[in-house]
């Protein structure tokens, strides 16, 4: 049970100008990007590359951080369009009101894996029918665990 109490924690600065309130808002700020270098490392493997050339290496992390910042933003269209898109996972283990990365990525992964005509069949003797529900399920369940 949370009782909304913390242990004590003490944010320094090197900045002796700097207010106590000034310092807590860095925290605040470095916080934001701190986590997005955690989403980007856990989902989209930055500074995990195998390449062997420095080159390849500072050619591959701003892709990556392009990446994400797209995948946040389309995530964000989605989420203003329809709410019902980018909605929390229930199973998801962070707030509950607020969409985690993995939230935002599976929703992207559902929009592009379920185009209106997405079918692989030339001619309809080809094509299995299966309910839209079973559908949606399995693209839900599949769009997670990518």
């Amino acid at each position: 049970m949370d009782t909304g109490e913390h242990e004590p924690q003490a944010f320094l600065s090197t900045d002796i100008a700097a207010t106590p309130a000034t310092i807590l808002q860095w925290f605040v700020f470095r916080w934001r990007v701190e986590t997005t270098f955690q989403e980007v490392r856990a989902h989209l493997g930055v500074e995990t590359q195998r390449q062997w050339s420095d080159l390849a290496i500072l050619r591959t992390n701003p892709v990556l951080v392009g990446l994400f910042s797209m995948i946040t933003v389309w995530a964000s269209a989605l989420a203003a369009s329809d709410h019902q898109l980018l909605r929390p996972h229930s199973a998801s283990w962070y707030n509950k009101n607020e969409p985690t990365f993995t939230d935002a990525i599976a929703a992207v992964r559902r929009v592009l894996w379920s185009p209106p005509d997405f079918s692989m069949s030339r001619t309809m003797t080809d094509a299995v029918i299966i309910p839209t529900r079973l559908l949606k399920r399995l693209l839900q369940t599949l769009s997670l665990a990518a």
